[in-house]
């Protein structure tokens, strides 16, 4: 599949995934960032999720590959892959399937274990809203409310609509919600065992309960030479939380 992405910066390859219901413009500054700081950025959207294309497929194994398409297609030599939650969990799905062809990996607040569904309020609310009925972002969000009281998720989520390009004049969301709602079980998987020596850095929200200290025992056996790094005060949105300390941290690691 061929994927929509943004691009900043020359230097040392770096692509970065998005999570759940992400899309790439949600790491723009960041990506600038790096940009400036020697690295060529890309930031794809994955499969199902901002500009890019929809499909009946959706599992960490497709998205991997469309990765691996993407790097080819692009020309990328030995790259940086940072992922965050869905996006890093395919990172390591990544690198179980190619190996070799990343420089280094950075993985923010999952581990590779399975997750218990933890989603399902979310996509009640984003199946609540019938873009049939209303016509306005605040209509949306009002409809939300309803389901999620945080501010931040919800305007998180409102980011996703647009206006289609049809005779409807009528909003929609960019991500396939339908495929998401009835594939969500694919997304929980724990990565199949296997071993990489590749240096990873592993990223935690102080608060968030996405690592714990069982996992920092598990991804031991998946990767030996790895790092983990915990950025103070905050949760598992970690970049957008902290922004600066996750900037260094990782700068730090792929420089």
């Amino acid at each position: 599949m061929k994927l929509a992405y943004r691009e900043f910066g020359q230097g040392q390859p770096l692509i970065i995934l998005h999570g759940l219901f992400g899309q790439s413009d949600n790491w723009n500054t960041l990506a600038k960032r790096f940009g400036d700081s020697g690295f060529h950025v890309f930031t794809p959207d994955l499969r199902n999720h901002g500009l890019s294309p929809h499909s009946e497929e959706w599992n960490y194994e497709v998205m991997a590959n469309d990765i691996s398409e993407f790097i080819k297609d692009h020309g990328i030599l030995n790259p940086v892959l940072l992922g965050h939650s869905m996006g890093g969990k395919t990172v390591i799905f990544f690198e179980k399937l190619f190996p070799g062809i990343a420089k280094k990996l950075v993985v923010a607040d999952i581990a590779p274990r399975a997750y218990e569904p933890h989603h399902e309020l979310v996509l009640k609310a984003l199946n609540a809203v019938d873009f049939s009925d209303i016509n306005s972002r605040k209509d949306a969000e009002v409809i939300l409310s309803q389901f999620i009281p945080d501010f931040g998720t919800k305007q998180f989520l409102l980011k996703n609509i647009y206006w289609k390009e049809n005779e409807t004049k009528q909003m929609a969301w960019r991500f396939n919600l339908s495929v998401i709602s009835s594939h969500y079980d694919s997304i929980g998987v724990a990565v199949p065992a296997f071993k990489s020596l590749i240096p990873v850095l592993f990223i935690k929200g102080e608060k968030s309960n996405y690592i714990n200290s069982q996992d920092e025992k598990d991804i031991l056996n998946y990767f030996p030479n790895y790092e983990l790094e915990i950025i103070p005060n905050s949760g598992h949105w970690v970049h957008a939380e902290q922004p600066e300390i996750f900037f260094n941290t990782v700068l730090d690691f792929i420089s």
